[in-house]
């Protein structure tokens, strides 16, 4: 049964976890989907992981429809979510409900999320008005690193966690269905678990969220990048590398293509070429 925003709420009314993933194209989604993942995140982390830039500054909105649309092929049971990437939604209401609108639209996505707390909950209220479902995304918010100064944990100061607490209920009064929380002590995702009705989507923010979210290349040990919060289910990246080189090898030795691998035709007809 394809999951759905009651499907989160329904999960945090009886207490059960959430699971989401990144993808960015058909046959991971694909993968991801049958394996029964609730949630497929196609995040501006593909700036990262799929693009090869230093950080997400540099996605643009036409990069997450492209890869939008390739996960959402695949998805048919799991909720997509799509990422807005940076200055897609920052300048106006306007801007973003358009924007919104395209990944919905040209992307297929089910729904949206957008990083910041209540500075942006005038977007999120439009979106939502307008039929369109949004996550937010609290704590270490990466289209930020350059004000954040690096990527570092948040809300370690009294300041900073009445901060975190008071932008998860300023998007949630401004109609966000779910909120991914970065990067932020255990203790503190866990009080602001308790202090929303919403369901939380950890990332490095412990085990008292109601969900969490993972960079697939990570956990799979691909992107040759190890978070402390993440937990590596495979080492993909070193079966692959062994896979290449034995490709290789055996193509440079003559062994690849052999005799199973070749298609082959009538002696007769060869015959009658000459």
């Amino acid at each position: 049964m394809k999951n759905t925003v009651l499907t989160f709420k329904k999960a945090k009314e009886e207490g059960t976890k959430l699971t989401m993933l990144t993808a960015y194209d058909y046959s991971t989604a694909r993968l991801m989907d049958e394996a029964g993942v609730n949630s497929i995140l196609v995040g501006d982390s593909l700036g990262n992981v799929i693009l090869g830039y230093e950080d997400t500054l540099s996605v643009t909105i036409e990069d997450m429809i492209h890869h939008c649309a390739a996960v959402s092929r695949a998805a048919k049971n799991a909720l997509v979510v799509c990422d807005m990437p940076f200055m897609s939604y920052e300048v106006s209401v306007e801007e973003a409900l358009k924007n919104a609108g395209r990944l919905m639209k040209e992307g297929r996505a089910n729904a949206v999320k957008l990083e910041g707390g209540e500075e942006y909950a005038p977007q999120v209220r439009a979106m939502v008005n307008a039929g369109i479902p949004v996550v937010g995304h609290l704590g270490l918010t990466p289209q930020a690193v350059n004000v954040l100064g690096g990527n570092r944990i948040q809300g370690k100061s009294v300041e900073a966690a009445r901060k975190l607490i008071k932008d998860a209920k300023a998007l949630e009064e401004a109609g966000a269905f779910a909120i991914v929380l970065e990067c932020i002590p255990g203790e503190l995702a866990s009080i602001i678990t308790k202090e929303v009705s919403v369901p939380t989507i950890g990332i490095g923010a412990g085990a008292g969220c109601d969900g969490q979210v993972l960079v697939y290349q990570d956990m799979l040990g691909i992107s040759g990048f190890k978070p402390k919060f993440c937990k590596q289910y495979a080492q993909i990246g070193e079966i692959m590398k062994e896979a290449f080189a034995s490709y290789i090898r055996e193509t440079q030795e003559g062994v690849f293509p052999s005799e199973e691998n070749t298609f082959t035709v009538d002696a007769e007809v060869l015959e009658k070429l000459y």
